[in-house]
């Protein structure tokens, strides 16, 4: 594996790359990143880059997100096939129907979504700036929130909306047993429920704390005296391990596995071989028609300039 790293360190530097990893990423993969990051935080680190060639190990909708907002680079993914459930319950043609079955409404999409969906959209959001982006609308004003029914059911119940909301969800997020997660809390009474938004509300009622991956962090982080049960992707437990050797993270079971932890199957794609294939080869490549980006580049950067303005 040394062997390996050393050689897609070559890579980089002697094609001026950047390597982007999601915290859901596996840890051989954020230990070789040069930013890690949750989607918000991707999406500026892409958009403000002087690579020649952005690697993006995540999932393919980030990929799309980094090419849209740096037309003029290449961007590439070690596995094509790395995809995202919640991106895909939301067809492009399909919700541009529902827009149209729903005329008058100002329509929000989270960032897990493709260049097409995002294109039909009046401005985007991560799981750290939804709330915020939602509330800087005027209270009466009528939305369309999509794709995640669960972080937009979320979202209402915390800003007292009424947001019309797609019927979407993360099969890693709707996965997590509350029976478990009761008997984990039974056995470790002392521990807090760190949770991800996209969870069920029956599992949100559970937590101590509901944030994005990067909030739950910035929490476990501030409070290393704690011990935790994190509902989330998995994947995040090594960089909150790393910023908290002391600490004890105890991983939320899903609801039809003997597994310990709840994966990402496409974040699982990507490996340290494929990430040094892709180096080597330039491929695969992500490419987004002209138009699609034009139109989908939009609401990205209007989402970067609230955000700016919120976090930076």
């Amino acid at each position: 594996m040394e062997k390996l790293i050393k050689a897609i360190e070559q890579l980089k530097r002697e094609k001026n790359a950047v390597i982007l990893g999601h915290y859901y990423q596996q840890g051989e993969i954020q230990d070789i990143a040069d930013y890690v990051g949750d989607s918000l935080a991707l999406a500026q680190w892409a958009a403000r880059t002087e690579a020649d060639i952005i690697v993006m190990c995540g999932v393919h909708f980030m990929g799309e997100t980094a090419k849209v907002l740096c037309p003029d680079k290449k961007v590439l993914v070690p596995d094509m096939a790395a995809g995202c459930s919640l991106a895909d319950s939301c067809p492009a043609d399909r919700f541009e129907q529902f827009i149209k079955e729903h005329p008058g409404h100002t329509v929000i999409s989270y960032v897990n979504t493709t260049a097409a969906v995002k294109a039909l959209t009046d401005v985007v959001v991560t799981s750290t700036n939804a709330r915020q982006i939602v509330e800087s609308f005027p209270k009466d004003e009528k939305i369309i929130f999509g794709p995640d029914r669960n972080l937009g059911n979320y979202i209402n119940s915390v800003t007292g909306r009424n947001m019309l909301l797609w019927d979407g969800a993360c099969h890693v997020h709707e996965q997590f047993s509350v029976e478990k997660l009761v008997e984990i809390k039974r056995q470790h009474p002392e521990a807090l429920v760190l949770a991800h938004p996209e969870c069920k509300s029956v599992v949100l009622k559970l937590a101590d704390v509901v944030g994005s991956t990067a909030a739950l962090l910035k929490y476990a982080v501030a409070h290393p005296e704690k011990t935790y049960i994190v509902a989330t992707e998995s994947g995040i437990l090594h960089e909150m391990r790393k910023k908290c050797p002391d600490t004890t993270f105890i991983p939320a079971p899903p609801a039809d596995s003997t597994c310990a932890c709840n994966e990402c199957s496409y974040m699982r794609l990507n490996t340290l071989q494929k990430l040094y294939d892709c180096l080597l080869n330039e491929s695969p490549e992500i490419t987004v028609d002209a138009a699609v980006a034009e139109k989908a580049v939009r609401p990205i950067k209007r989402m970067l300039e609230i955000s700016a303005k919120l976090y930076l």
